[in-house]
């Protein structure tokens, strides 16, 4: 068995930003459908209220949080990668159900395996950003201008609301097969308590052990 040690890996502000981004997600989602029409929670007018001041919240996090990962570094995480890519996938869809061993070692260096940093990377340039634009155009496509209603010039908001619809699926998909991952750690909790507390248990590199051991000076006896 490999052995392991408690590591602090998630920083306060990275452990409030995924919190507060996950319920975020969760809540524009349950307003969103109920303005499609899905089922009444709050009520239509209530709904759409929530659901634009949760986006305004989710853009404001959006900016800070990228100010974050630049002026940290924390930005070179979503760097991608195609070393041990084809390793990775086979082993979310074969390796995991036969207990085979992880092809990747978590750092703080290097928190995200190649596969997750590909999808997280795809959420940050192509999903997010898509929805905050279409629904930027849902909320300013009729906006009242010096006494008067002036357009954006979108003929029709149709293929906006397609966008807008076809993203919140994909954050959904994303968010059903993140919940199923959390629980294949060392144990079904020690992802979640990883982001609740900062620390988790990370497999030593034992080869990097038996270096320092190597590269330490030999006591003289006295």
């Amino acid at each position: 068995m490999a052995k392991t040690e408690k590591v602090y890996i998630y920083k306060s502000y990275e452990r409030f930003w995924h919190w507060t981004q996950a319920f975020l997600i969760f809540f524009l989602a349950l307003t969103g459908f109920e303005v499609h029409g899905s089922f009444s929670f709050f009520g239509f007018e209530s709904a759409v209220d929530l659901h634009n001041k949760a986006a305004w919240a989710f853009i404001i996090l959006t900016i800070f949080t990228i100010f974050w990962h630049f002026t940290t570094g924390e930005w070179r995480q979503y760097l991608p990668t195609t070393e041990n890519l084809r390793a990775q996938a086979e082993y979310y869809i074969f390796g995991i159900f036969r207990n085979a061993p992880h092809p990747t070692r978590k750092t703080t260096l290097s928190k995200l395996n190649p596969l997750q940093r590909l999808v997280y990377l795809s959420l940050k340039i192509l999903v997010f950003p898509v929805m905050i634009a279409s629904g930027l155009a849902y909320m300013f496509y009729r906006y009242p201008s010096e006494g008067e209603i002036v357009e954006l010039g979108i003929s029709s908001l149709e293929r906006v609301a397609l966008a807008h619809t076809i993203g919140a699926y994909i954050l959904i998909a994303f968010v059903v097969v993140h919940l199923y991952l959390i629980t294949t750690g060392h144990t079904v909790t020690s992802n979640l308590k990883a982001m609740i507390t900062g620390w988790e248990e990370l497999e030593k590199d034992e080869k990097e052990d038996d270096k320092k051991k190597n590269d330490e000076p030999e006591k003289e006896i006295s």
